[in-house]
């Protein structure tokens, strides 16, 4: 009989508390971070000493846990000789000059003891076996540097698989659970069956070989219940979802059987495109032992991987909201406490896909942390038709788990019992340690990557033994028929009750009516924007600015502000607000957050070095330059109804961390989310998540979102990589109409604002609106400091708004020849040049707003100047770029006059990079503008 033996602690930090303690600007925390309590950790000296007196015997121990899963028999389907221990050095006790009958004392060197017969090397060995090289589940976690993680991990694993291999009470789930998976994979069997026959030319991705994915899900709620988690957010891909929706997650079949009948999943008045019904997701309050708990199973392209930040931003918004982790007054509550982020995973996407380094390189990092998340990753052996060996340069598909040192569970997918259990035990470990932990699930694929595919084209030996063996349902089954658990009469009304559900469910779903899903709970009040274009109010009395302005600017007198700063920043902020003059860009930025917060709503700035800013312009934080803490002034303004302002310093990283803005913004509406790239060009990066959730979810999906992403963009000499954001990207992207006048429903907004004013009211109006729609905000670099592009106090005050075109006051009306129409920077280009030759017979009109094309307002201005015989688009991008291709059309369609073209050539790079040509590049944009 085995018994089990206790560790207790050794004081070491963590890996996360080392990596919040490597110099990171705040000791004391700032909002939405606090550094982690110490834990303190000690071995107890009696371990110590059976350890150190056995010191050959300990490293046999320490051996197996590092190599004992490279022989575990786990692979339902392997192809290759099994390996045994003694082809592996490091596991025979000769190794360490030890002989097989050599008594040991295990107590100190393994967390289960032997009892009643002698123990010796050989019997230690055999435990050791049993445990760490079996056919159920295996173990990687020597590798992390905690010790007490580690101690932690070998006493709950040793425990839980002699206790399961010895059907101890605890390390065994009850007949009432055994049922429960049993019915939830029959039906899963069921739904796959029904599918192939009723919906025969489908590609439905089923889950067949991996059915013991729903008992990954059948512990995970229950071990989430039981932690009090209120909120479960999964990523998950396409493989095997639908039966987890129909099964577990209230989805209606009807609701799917609908789609697959060629109708859309909302009602006809939401106008959306649609998606295919691998993409559902679900929002669902579920019951899970008497307690309610909501799951999120959000929506995912088939760009693999890509939903995995979305999941963690969404998560993250919601422990803002319930003030879990470091959002809470309670300075000992850690994140994932009231939120839990899972994500699921493909085997060969999670080896391929950069973004999964990605999202691992943010899990610790303050302010994008979210307490953990608990990774599957359903490991079926091939990518689309290549085999895993083929998809990867690692030994296992999870190996990328180890660069944050998180422990990985392999665990066959022929055992959904072990698979329940090692649920139980990697949701333990997160909830101990608030940290990643991975489930590598081996199973298979039963059929191709859809199945309308063969599979037999290149991997004809593993798919050999895939069509020759029982199904995982059939074999558990099998299994509680042999243990007296459920009878094959059973099963059998299991199959026909469910086939029976289905069937009457494919009979309704002729009369289905998809219900409105969209601007419920905390979206309700809000709109799906219409075809009209409006003006918001989003001005206020400058007095509430000025006082909120100087709130920005205030910090304790202890505290070491940069001299630099304080002369130039504060000083000279000071001095434009008092004068309510030269309110510059960083100024006007303030002011709209500021108020924003006034109002009660949270604001978060993300990106690489948003704080400072890329220019050096936003000082929205300041770093004391003796203790090097954080402050955030306006987080300490008085008054107002408590908004906060959460700055998020992101790892060097755009697909990731823009994709998990974006999955704040998804969750919440009433917050500012704000993404900057350091420079616009950077975006490219990010491609996937803007072609894909950004300016398409609201279409695809009606996921309406309020994201800003600042572009910073300008041709100043700085080449082609730091000079354009692709505004004509952008612009290809958007649903604007050559033909028809745009409404605020295009899918994304996208502005080059000239003045700090018109930012500040841009900002504003994000949260005002009673919609949400991304902003794209081609953001200045040089303008930031541009004494033009400055604003006083009356382009603040009440009844201001933001100005979709700027025309022209300076010029008479009836001597104008020539329009010139322009955006952004370039304007002040045009203007200082039309100023130095004295020319009085052309005006310059400012495209504030590029979607939606403000098409009225421009025959406005255009109807003003009555002896206009020339209009001319003036760009500084090539000719193939920038948003000539898009203003043309329109402008001509609109207003029946012929717009010409000034601006660089063709190009295939965005700019040159020799000073020489740059200049006189420049210099023919505005001779041949103004001839």
């Amino acid at each position: 009989m085995l018994r089990q033996i206790t560790i207790t602690r050794y004081v070491q930090q963590s890996l996360v508390q080392q990596m919040q303690r490597r110099g990171y600007q705040s000791k004391g925390g700032v909002y939405g971070y606090r550094p982690l309590p110490e834990r303190s950790y000690r071995v107890p000296d009696e371990v110590l000493k059976a350890r150190n007196s056995q010191g050959n015997v300990y490293r046999l121990v320490e051996a197996y846990r590092k190599h004992g899963h490279k022989v575990a028999a786990i692979n339902p389907i392997s192809i290759k000789p099994q390996q045994t221990s003694t082809s592996i050095d490091e596991l025979t006790p000769q190794f360490y000059g030890l002989t097989l009958d050599l008594s040991v004392q295990p107590q100190g060197l393994i967390s289960v003891q032997l009892d009643g017969q002698q123990s010796t090397v050989s019997s230690l060995a055999k435990v050791l076996e049993d445990i760490y090289c079996g056919d159920a589940v295996s173990a990687e976690f020597n590798y992390i540097e905690n010790m007490e993680e580690r101690e932690w991990l070998a006493q709950h694993f040793e425990q839980l698989v002699t206790g399961y291999n010895q059907h101890q009470p605890n390390y065994v789930i009850s007949n009432k659970a055994q049922r429960e998976v049993a019915e939830l994979l029959i039906q899963s069997q069921v739904w796959e069956n029904f599918m192939a026959i009723r919906f025969a030319s489908v590609k439905r991705y089923g889950g067949e070989g991996a059915e013991s994915l729903l008992a990954f899900y059948w512990q995970l709620l229950r071990s989430a219940v039981q932690a009090n988690i209120g909120d479960v957010v999964v990523a998950m891909t396409h493989r095997g979802r639908m039966a987890l929706q129909v099964t577990m997650l209230n989805m209606r079949p009807a609701k799917i059987f609908h789609k697959l009948s060629g109708e859309s999943e909302f009602p006809d008045k939401s106008g959306a495109m649609s998606d295919t019904v691998t993409h559902y997701h679900t929002s669902e309050d579920l019951e899970v032992e008497g307690k309610k708990i909501h799951i999120s199973l959000i929506r995912n392209p088939s760009h693999l991987e890509a939903a995995n930040p979305v999941s963690m931003g969404k998560t993250r918004s919601k422990q803002q909201n319930a003030k879990d982790g470091a959002f809470s007054d309670d300075p000992t509550k850690p994140f994932a406490s009231e939120a839990l982020n899972v994500i699921v995973h493909g085997d060969a996407a999670f080896a391929g896909q950069g973004v999964n380094q990605e999202c691992l390189n943010m899990a610790y990092v303050p302010h994008f942390e979210v307490g953990g998340s608990v990774h599957l990753i359903v490991n079926n052996q091939v990518g689309f038709t290549t085999p895993g060996e083929r998809g990867r340069s690692t030994a296992y598909t999870s190996d990328l788990a180890k660069t944050i040192q998180a422990p990985v569970f392999h665990v066959n997918g022929d055992n959904p019992e072990m698979v329940v259990l090692i649920t139980r035990l990697a949701m333990e470990y997160q909830q101990e340690f608030r940290k990643d932990v991975f489930i590598d699930m081996n199973c298979f694929r039963r059929w191709g990557h859809n199945e309308m595919d063969d599979p037999t084209f290149t991997n004809p030996s593993i798919y050999q033994i895939i069509h020759n063996r029982k199904s995982v349902p059939d074999l558990y089954v099998d299994h509680l028929t042999r243990e007296g658990v459920l009878s094959s009469e059973d099963a059998k009304a299991i199959r026909q009750t469910y086939w029976n559900y289905l069937d009457s469910e494919l009979a309704e779903s002729k009369a289905y009516a998809p219900q409105a899903s969209y601007l419920k709970k905390q979206w309700t009040g809000l709109i799906n924007a219409t075809d009209q274009l409006t003006t918001w109010d989003t001005g206020l009395d400058y007095q509430i600015l000025s006082y909120i302005g100087h709130q920005s600017i205030k910090h304790p007198e202890d505290f070491n502000v940069h001299p630099h700063l304080l002369k130039t920043h504060i000083e000279g902020r000071r001095k434009k607000l008092d004068a309510g003059e030269k309110l510059d860009w960083s100024t006007a930025e303030a002011l709209a957050i500021g108020s924003l917060m006034y109002q009660r709503h949270n604001v978060r700035i993300s990106g690489e070095d948003v704080g400072r800013g890329t220019f050096s312009h936003r000082h929205i934080m300041f770093v004391d330059q003796k203790s090097n803490e954080m402050y955030i002034p306006l987080n300490s303004m008085t008054g107002g109804l408590g908004g906060k302002l959460e700055i998020a310093h992101s790892i060097l990283s755009e697909e990731a961390v823009l994709a998990y803005e974006y999955g704040m913004a998804i969750d919440d509406p009433n917050k500012l989310i704000i993404w900057e790239a350091q420079f616009g060009d950077f975006a490219n990066c990010a491609q996937i998540g803007i072609d894909n959730f950004i300016v398409s979810g609201a279409t695809k999906w009606m996921d309406s979102n309020g994201l800003v992403i600042l572009l910073p963009h300008g041709y100043d000499g700085a080449a082609s990589e730091h000079s354009s954001c692709r505004i004509e990207r952008f612009l290809q992207l958007c649903d604007s109409k050559e033909t028809a006048p745009d409404g605020d429903n295009v899918n994304v907004h996208i502005v080059n604002p000239t003045t700090s004013a018109q930012y500040f009211h841009l900002l504003r109006r994000q949260l005002l609106r009673n919609f949400r729609k991304p902003l794209v905000v081609v953001a200045p670099k040089i303008m930031l400091r541009h004494p033009s592009a400055a604003s006083t106090y009356i382009d603040f005050q009440p009844s201001t708004h933001f100005h979709n075109v700027i025309g022209d006051s300076s010029v008479n009306t009836d001597q104008v020849r020539k329009v010139i129409l322009c955006s952004g920077k370039h304007f002040f280009v045009l203007d200082e040049a039309r100023k130095l030759k004295n020319i009085n017979d052309t005006a310059l009109i400012r495209l504030e707003s590029l979607c939606p094309f403000p098409a009225y307002e421009i025959q406005q201005e255009i109807g003003k100047y009555k002896q206009a015989k020339t209009y001319v688009w003036s760009q500084e991008e090539h000719r193939n770029m920038g948003a000539w291709s898009f203003v043309r059309p329109r402008f001509q369609y609109f207003t029946g006059k012929q717009l010409e073209y000034v601006g660089r050539n063709e190009a295939s790079t965005t700019a040159t990079g020799i000073g020489k040509v740059h200049r006189r590049e420049a210099e023919e944009i505005i001779i041949n503008s103004f001839v």
